[in-house]
């Protein structure tokens, strides 16, 4: 196995981002590609890691950037700042996340017809976006991620499968937002699952997340079983 990776830049409404593409060279065929959307903290080592993760087990990772080029920064306010104003403008949000789906499917190793993306925290309400605007693509995986409706999609079709993976005492999540996306995913017409890991707080795929006083906690469990559920998932997609 030879796993390569390059950066990718592409380009909504003047704005350019850049994201990091990672695929095993050996396999020779383009491969299903995988959408990698990030955490308030940006596309960072976490999501490059995720993007490797998936072309080790044959598929094309790409870790994707709503926030544009050159905004990589550990400065907590900077990036909560960039993500409240991708919140209250999801249209917006939505545009960055589609111009980084069609950026995956335009590279010669990818099988522009076998996509899906997965997001983690603010990634994950991203990936529920990108499935609520109607987009054709095979599925989308939600980790520990915001649930609230963006407000522009009501009446939409969803046509690819989708798998939430939530923490139950998240209290970003709260039990009454599990049921209203539940609500509003059937609604939609959508083919989805939702699986709650008892006893398990925000951020739990994350093992730098270690501040349970604010609902934030890595669980090793979680994260394992969270990432066997997903390769499960991702095999029903595309195999």
């Amino acid at each position: 196995m030879a796993i390569q990776t390059k950066l990718v830049e592409y380009e909504e409404a003047g704005c350019i981002m850049e994201g990091l593409l990672a695929w095993d060279d050996n396999l020779g065929e383009p491969r299903p590609g995988v959408l990698v959307a990030h955490t308030i903290a940006g596309r960072s080592d976490f999501e490059e890691h995720r993007a490797w993760q998936l072309a080790e087990l044959g598929y094309v990772g790409f870790a994707a950037d709503v926030y544009g080029k050159g905004t990589r920064t550990t400065d907590i306010d900077q990036n909560r700042a960039m993500m409240q104003a991708l919140l209250g403008d999801r249209p917006r949000l939505q545009r960055h996340l589609l111009a980084a789906l069609d950026a995956m499917r335009m590279q010669e190793v990818v099988d522009e017809t076998a996509v899906a993306a997965m997001g983690f925290c603010f990634g994950g309400l991203g990936v529920l976006d990108i499935a609520r605007t109607g987009e054709e693509l095979a599925g989308v995986i939600s980790f520990h991620g915001l649930l609230g409706a963006p407000g522009n999609t009501a009446g939409n079709v969803i046509s690819s499968k989708v798998l939430v993976l939530h923490g139950w005492d998240d209290p970003m999540a709260t039990p009454e937002q599990v049921v209203a996306l539940a609500e509003e995913l059937t609604a939609m017409g959508a083919d989805w699952q939702l699986l709650g890991f008892g006893n398990t707080m925000h951020a739990f795929t994350n093992p730098a997340a270690n501040v349970p006083e604010a609902g934030k906690l890595f669980s090793e469990d979680a994260d394992r079983r969270s990432w066997a559920l997903t390769n499960s998932f991702l095999t029903e997609l595309f195999d």
